[in-house]
């Protein structure tokens, strides 16, 4: 028996724009996932993601002018999955984290249910 994840998983949120960051866990919460918390700005995630347990994490790419890498970085420490969200396309990406999922924004219900079961599917367990 192959051990699977349940169908509802707890997810980081950082996002810069309040609507989109709702509509974003609005969206989740109809896929039947939770959100463990969520961030605004940089430091306020940094600190977050040091403290919260989750399963999977969105990252917006530019968050107030910022690029969203020490949270990526520290996501990575932690051996937990994450993707992006961006409205730039892949090139507007941390080169280092190119290989990373990335959804572009705007995006429906759909695409992001499947980005979310496939990059749990490929994380490690």
């Amino acid at each position: 028996m192959v051990a699977t994840r349940p169908a509802g998983c707890s997810v980081f949120l950082v996002e810069d724009e309040v609507m989109i960051r709702m509509m974003v866990a609005d969206m989740l919460e109809e896929l039947g996932h939770s959100v463990a918390a969520e961030a605004g700005e940089i430091g306020e995630a940094v600190k977050l993601v040091q403290s919260t347990e989750f399963d999977l994490a969105i990252l917006d790419v530019n968050v107030n002018g910022k690029v969203i890498t020490p949270v990526a970085e520290l996501i990575t420490a932690r051996n937990r999955p994450f993707i992006f969200a961006t409205g730039y396309g892949s090139s507007g990406l941390p080169a280092e984290y190119r290989d990373r999922p990335a959804l572009q924004k705007p995006f429906q219900l759909e695409t992001l249910a499947q980005v979310i079961a496939s990059t749990l599917k490929s994380a490690p367990v």
